[in-house]
């Protein structure tokens, strides 16, 4: 139950000065420091971290200075305790996060005082680079089953497309593709092939791709599916 933990992260509050209790206004407890009554420790807890834990943290904001969420530790370390976006999330809330042990050792896995993550600037560009170079909108959000439509691959169905008739220099496909030479030389995808120097045609996997990806449109239709 719950109130195994209570025990523990009481003795770990009152171990930074805070005078501690139980239940009091639906906080599973309370601290407060004589020599600063004006800040308030409100802590949660839960025999698993979870969602509902973070939950009530945010719920207990607008009550407390300091909120220390705690929960028991998995007994193999896998749980939402080792997952580093439950400690991002707590870090940007501002949350203590406190991991109880089976003997009852109390680890601080997230300081209340932690600084919020910082944004990762290379990341972030590859998001802005995608976003410039994909053209349209062809993947909707939320999918997971298929390959997303990324620029590149858009850029690699052109080259292949280009390509459906007969074999193609680099050179020629460049003034459409800017990438075109980048892409068959690495045929990430293996697309495409080297039928003589400085050209290159499309492989059998080439052409399944196409089939996939740009489907011819029915009779009496055109490429956006609307009737001719």
């Amino acid at each position: 139950m719950e109130t195994s933990l209570y025990l523990p992260v009481k003795r770990f509050l009152e171990g930074l000065g805070y005078s501690v209790k139980g239940e009091i206004g639906h906080c599973d407890l309370v601290g407060l420091r004589d020599d600063d009554p004006a800040v308030v420790v409100i802590g949660e807890l839960k025999l698993t971290f979870n969602l509902e834990l973070v939950l009530q943290g945010v719920d207990r904001m607008s009550l407390g200075d300091e909120i220390w969420l705690a929960a028991q530790l998995s007994a193999k370390g896998k749980g939402r305790e080792s997952d580093p976006r439950y400690r991002n999330l707590c870090r940007r809330l501002g949350f203590g996060l406190l991991g109880v042990s089976s003997s009852g050792r109390v680890d601080v896995l997230v300081s209340p005082t932690a600084p919020t993550p910082r944004k990762d600037p290379r990341r972030r560009s590859r998001l802005v680079e995608e976003h410039k170079r994909r053209q349209g909108d062809p993947a909707a959000g939320g999918g997971t089953r298929k390959p997303i439509m990324t620029a590149y691959r858009q850029q690699a169905l052109a080259c292949a497309a280009a390509m459906t008739s007969a074999p193609q220099r680099p050179r020629d496909l460049k003034r459409s593709f800017p990438d075109a030479q980048k892409i068959l030389r690495r045929n990430v995808y293996g697309w495409f092939e080297r039928s003589e120097r400085g050209v290159y045609a499309l492989t059998e996997t080439g052409r399944s791709a196409l089939a996939t990806w740009l489907p011819e449109p029915p009779a009496g239709q055109d490429g956006s599916g609307v009737a001719a």
